[in-house]
């Protein structure tokens, strides 16, 4: 089944979940990152707009301490499972750039990290999260 959020066939993709518990959390989170970058540029087309304005709402719903928040929201909505990937996401993330604060950091790389994973593992869920993470975005 085509993924008409991204554009892409995640099924031709798919590995096996053993591969792809190898991957590190950073490789899935650079990975879920350039998901949420794409979902919500996506959602920032309607209604047409310039480009600076465009610029200007995605890198307020992408950037570092906006993730960490919409990830607090969204916990309680998460599986066990999920949480877990998480977690290993928030543990696994490295050093924080200067401007953000480690909790921060930790938190956005948490959501990026269970973004990549299920893109990788159930699309399906990809897209119930990520709609919901609209929802959430508005209400925080």
């Amino acid at each position: 089944m085509s993924d008409p959020l991204l554009g892409l066939d995640p099924s031709s993709e798919r590995l096996p979940s053993t591969e792809i518990r190898r991957l590190s959390p950073a490789a899935l989170a650079y990975l879920g990152d350039a998901i949420y970058e794409l979902h919500v540029r996506r959602q920032q087309l309607f209604p047409p707009d310039r480009l600076e304005r465009y610029h200007q709402r995605v890198v307020r719903r992408v950037c570092g301490s906006a993730q960490a928040k919409l990830l607090l929201a969204l916990l309680p909505y998460l599986s066990p499972e999920e949480q877990a990937i998480v977690c290993w996401g928030r543990n696994g993330c490295g050093r924080p750039p200067r401007h953000l604060p480690l909790a921060d950091y930790q938190n956005a790389s948490g959501l990026e990290t269970i973004l990549g994973y299920l893109y990788l593992t159930n699309p399906d869920r990809l897209r119930s999260i990520l709609a919901l993470t609209d929802v959430l975005a508005e209400m925080i």
